[in-house]
């Protein structure tokens, strides 16, 4: 399945500007052109040079700024007399074309063109308005498009923390005027966003009052509630299937220290833990929706190397957009063979790291640091019932006592993720797979760090054999040949190079790992993406 080379329309959208928006406001691009060095990698992997750039320097799925197409005031303007070519319902307003421009960035159509929204240009400061806008530059995409004789989709769009919650207010506006969201929306990302709020509130409302700007950011400061339950209609708006949450975990490298301690506070007093599990600001749990997608990375909320500035928000949302094979990874069956405490209460955590092949950065990120494993487990068989994750991320945020590592979904959903066949050479999709099993006593009297297991394996799809195979290897050297994996294959959780078997649905595998002290059956779904 090869898809165009000239994607949809893309919205970058920035999160919470603060009291003060000066410096948002004389910001172009928002944050998005902010990148990282990783002076540890070569190559093509050594500097990231910010999503907006790396989008408009891409081989595949190669997009055109267009930012500069609109302008957003804080009054309303109207078209100048000379404006031809465009309909004059969107020159006119707060959020308005530039014809002149527009003819020059739209010679060639709306495909593959980029659009950073500068709502904070506009006024009042609420997120209705900002919703509005969203809408109405939407529909301006639309338009152009239409006035071309062009086919629109929808458009894409990556929003940043509190982005998310002006998309959210955006797809509210749709529904209520009877706007087709699922027409003018294709899919969406968010990173970071406190869908169900921010955990702690260090401002006491008394204290608006006293700091410049503070009362004018009010209706954005409400939308952070924890007690507010307003993402429960989001699916009554848009598929939360098509939108991916996109959730942090590096606590540690948040630049706003007060932040990660009131998270670890909040913690303490709900769950009677020290476990942070957030991304410096939002907690892990509150940046996730029922019903979507989710996916961790190793990255904090803003900052350098963050959600916002890192190379794997673009690899996450290239793949979400534009990816050939929507893939999914269970656990079936497992038993820990060692461990557990004599004098103390042994709990067991599972974690699994993805990366696809080519690009050296994760797709999903489970670790000890990360504090997001899925568990406790009592039962070496990581059988232990947990509630389901619908079920916890329906409830309000500030209602004590919510579960946070519970399975990503029904069966012992593992990951759900994305792969793009034409990325690869082969267009075999391929992803290695990082297992780790940990132990811990809950009662404080063994060691709370033990490793149980931690092995690498290599999962490779043939797409263009007949029938379509599935490869689990123990070494990245199997992956060189193409042909002949059927002569070194075998059945066994052992085998260097293991044939996984087939559950007789379509795209659909099982496979088995085995080691010293841990055994699993895993399952593997990978179908085309529609």
């Amino acid at each position: 399945m090869t898809r165009s080379k000239n994607p949809r329309p893309l919205i970058l959208i920035r999160g919470f500007g603060g009291p003060d928006v000066g410096d948002e406001q004389a910001s172009g691009y928002q944050g998005f052109h902010e990148g990282t060095v990783y002076p540890g990698r070569r190559g093509e992997n050594y500097i990231y040079e910010g999503f907006v750039l790396r989008a408009m320097k891409a081989h595949r799925y190669r997009y055109r700024d267009a930012t500069n197409v609109v302008g957003y005031y804080a009054d309303e303007i109207v078209a100048a007399p000379d404006a031809v070519g465009f309909d004059e319902s969107i020159l006119t307003g707060t959020v308005v074309l530039d014809p002149t421009v527009a003819a020059r960035v739209l010679a060639d159509g709306v495909a593959g063109t980029m659009w950073v929204y500068r709502y904070y240009d506009l006024r009042p400061r609420t997120m209705e308005r900002f919703g509005a806008g969203l809408v109405r530059l939407i529909e301006i995409i639309a338009e152009c498009a239409a006035g071309r004789g062009e086919r629109f989709d929808g458009v894409d769009i990556v929003a940043h923390s509190m982005g998310g919650l002006v998309v959210n207010a955006a797809l509210q506006a749709m529904a209520e005027s009877g706007r087709d969201a699922g027409r003018l929306v294709h899919r969406i990302v968010t990173l970071g966003t406190p869908h169900r709020g921010i955990a702690f509130n260090l401002l006491p409302r008394w204290l608006g009052d006293l700091i410049p700007g503070v009362r004018e950011a009010a209706d954005e400061l409400a939308s952070f509630d924890p007690c507010g339950t307003a993402f429960l209609g989001i699916s009554s708006w848009f598929d939360p299937q098509r939108i991916l949450t996109v959730v942090g975990t590096n606590y540690q490298s948040y630049g706003i220290r007060s932040a990660t301690f009131a998270n670890r506070m909040v913690s303490l007093i709900d769950q009677g833990s020290l476990l942070n599990r957030s991304d410096g600001l939002v907690k892990q749990v509150a940046a996730q929706l029922p019903g979507s997608p989710r996916t961790f990375v190793h990255k904090c909320h803003g900052g350098r190397d963050s959600l916002v500035s890192s190379r794997e928000t673009y690899e996450i949302a290239m793949r979400f957009f534009h990816g050939t094979h929507r893939v999914c990874l269970w656990l079936d069956e497992a038993e820990v063979s060692r461990g557990g405490n004599v004098f103390g209460r042994s709990e067991f955590y599972l974690g699994v790291s993805i990366k696809p092949l080519y690009v050296d950065f994760e797709l999903f990120h489970q670790s000890v640091e990360a504090e997001n494993c899925y568990g406790p487990f009592r039962s070496g068989r990581l059988d232990d019932p947990l509630p389901g994750r619908d079920v916890e991320l329906s409830r309000p945020l500030a209602e004590c006592g919510g579960q946070t590592n519970v399975w990503a979904g029904p069966d012992r959903l593992v990951w759900e993720g994305w792969l793009d066949a034409d990325l690869a050479a082969s267009r075999d999709p391929v992803f290695r797979m990082d297992v780790y099993v940990g132990e811990r006593d809950a009662l404080g009297i063994g060691f709370s760090d033990n490793v149980v297991f931690r092995k690498q394996f290599y999962v490779q799809a043939l797409l263009d054999a007949e029938p379509m195979a599935l490869y689990v290897h123990s070494g990245e050297q199997f992956l060189k040949p193409s042909t002949g994996l059927d002569r070194l294959a075998e059945s066994s959780a052992t085998a260097p190079v293991q044939r996984a078997a087939p559950t007789g649905r379509p795209g659909e595998w099982t496979f088995g790992t085995r080691g010293t002290s841990f055994a699993a059956t895993w399952r593997v779904a990978l179908n085309p993406d529609l």
